[in-house]
C-alpha cells in the first residue's frame, strides 16, 4: 500500500483523546440513513465506534482502514474490518473480495488520503448502480490555526518541516468537481465551521492526531512531550477559552452523492 506517512494511529491514544470524532459523527450517519439489510462500506472505519452505530440500524457493514492497529481495535468490537488501501479500491481483486455495496460511508478519513482521484474512482467502482456515498471530512480551512502553530513551533526548533501539510482539505467546489469527474451525480456538499472542544488540550491532540506528522518532521520520541507542550503554549492565546478549556478551529465538509442507475 502507498499510504500517507503522517497517518499513524494508536488505538489507546485515540480512545483517550479523540472520542469526540465518532461522537460528532452522528450527523454524517444521519446523511447516510442506513437501512436494514443493506451492505455498507465504512471507509476509514478506525476503531469501529461509529461503525457500530451503522450496524445497529440492521445493515451489514464492512469496515476498511489502512491502520492494522485500528482494524484490530474494530474487530475487537465485532466489526467485520479489514486492512486496505482506499486509494486502490478500483482494483478487480478488491471488487471481487468484497462485492458491490448499496452504500458507502466515511467520517474524518478522506482528508488523510492524498490521491483523492483514486479514492473517488474506487468508491464508485465498489458501489452498485444507484448506490450512494455519504460522509464528512475536513474541509477548506480545517484546523488552520492548529496547523500553523505546529508548523511555526517545529520550524523554530529547526525540524525539517515539509512545504505542504500532508492532508487534503478541499473546497466545496474542488470536492464536487473531483467526484463528478469520477461519475457521481446528485452531489451535495457543504462546508461547516465547527469549533470543537479538545478534552486533552492541544498537547494531547498533537500527540494523537499528529503522531505521524511528527515522524515526517523527524521529531524524536523523547522530545515529543516537550514539543507538544510548546505548541500548546504557543497557541494558548488563540485556542484556550476563558474557562481554561481548549477549542480547535475545525471546519467540516459534509456530503452526499449517488452512482447513476
Amino acid at each position: 500500500m502507498t499510504l500517507n506517512p503522517s497517518s499513524q494511529w494508536s488505538p489507546a491514544d485515540y480512545a483517550s483523546n479523540a472520542a469526540f470524532v465518532p461522537a460528532l459523527g452522528g450527523a454524517a450517519v444521519e446523511l447516510l440513513a442506513p437501512r436494514p439489510g443493506e451492505l455498507i462500506l465504512d471507509l476509514g472505519c478506525g476503531d469501529g465506534v461509529l461503525t457500530e452505530r451503522i450496524i445497529a440500524s440492521g445493515a451489514r457493514v464492512i469496515g476498511l482502514d489502512a491502520s492494522p492497529e485500528m482494524v484490530d481495535a474494530a474487530r475487537r468490537r465485532g466489526v467485520d474490518a479489514f486492512v486496505a488501501d482506499a486509494q486502490a479500491l478500483d482494483l478487480e481483486a478488491q471488487a471481487g473480495r468484497f462485492g458491490q455495496f448499496d452504500a458507502a460511508f466515511s467520517n474524518a478519513a478522506l482528508h488523510w488520503m492524498l490521491d483523492p482521484d483514486a479514492v473517488a474512482s474506487g468508491v464508485f467502482a465498489m458501489l452498485r448502480p444507484g448506490g450512494r456515498f455519504a460522509g464528512e471530512m475536513g474541509g477548506e480551512g480545517n484546523i488552520a490555526t492548529l496547523r500553523q502553530g505546529i508548523r511555526d513551533e517545529l520550524s523554530a526548533r529547526g525540524y525539517p518541516v515539509p512545504a505542504e501539510d500532508p492532508q487534503w482539505y478541499p473546497s466545496v467546489e474542488e470536492f464536487t468537481r473531483l467526484y463528478a469527474c469520477a461519475g457521481f451525480t446528485a452531489i451535495k456538499a457543504q462546508r461547516i465551521p465547527r469549533p470543537t472542544p479538545l478534552p486533552s488540550g492541544v498537547a494531547g491532540w498533537v500527540k494523537t492526531f499528529r503522531a505521524g506528522w511528527l515522524d515526517v518532521a523527524q521529531v524524536p520520541q523523547e522530545a515529543r512531550d516537550e514539543v507538544a507542550a510548546a505548541i500548546e503554549a504557543r497557541l494558548q492565546p488563540l485556542l484556550q477559552q476563558p474557562d481554561g478549556s481548549w477549542t480547535a478551529d475545525y471546519v467540516r465538509l459534509r456530503f452526499t452523492m449517488r452512482k447513476p442507475d
